[in-house]
């Protein structure tokens, strides 16, 4: 049993020193959900879904997201893109990303 303990606890050494706390960091937008901004960001969504038909899951999320606005999809999803499973953090900043540029570019 001696040997298995060493050889574990060289392992868990191995591990511990090995493993690193992976820190993502993306350009963060403010979100104010209101009706207003809502309605706006799922009209524009419910277009796209149109041009993204075809595709499924994960891709399906980031043709639209591209369609929605391709800056804001450069400024938060180009440096890492969605994988399958991963939880979308960075929806409400690309949300509020949206608003604020659909805001800028009304006359």
């Amino acid at each position: 049993m001696g040997p298995k303990l060493g050889v574990l606890g060289v392992l868990f050494m191995l591990n511990t020193m090995y493993a690193q706390k992976v820190v993502y960091t993306f350009t963060e937008f403010p979100y104010k959900e209101t009706n207003k901004n809502e309605i706006m960001f799922r009209e524009v969504e419910a277009a796209c879904n149109r041009g993204c038909l075809g595709k499924t899951s994960v891709s399906k999320i980031l043709c639209n997201r591209q369609c929605v606005s391709p800056s804001c999809y450069r400024d938060i999803y180009s440096n890492d893109q969605l994988e399958e499973g991963e939880v979308d953090v960075r929806l409400n900043s690309f949300k509020g990303c949206f608003i604020q540029r659909y805001n800028r570019s009304r006359p």
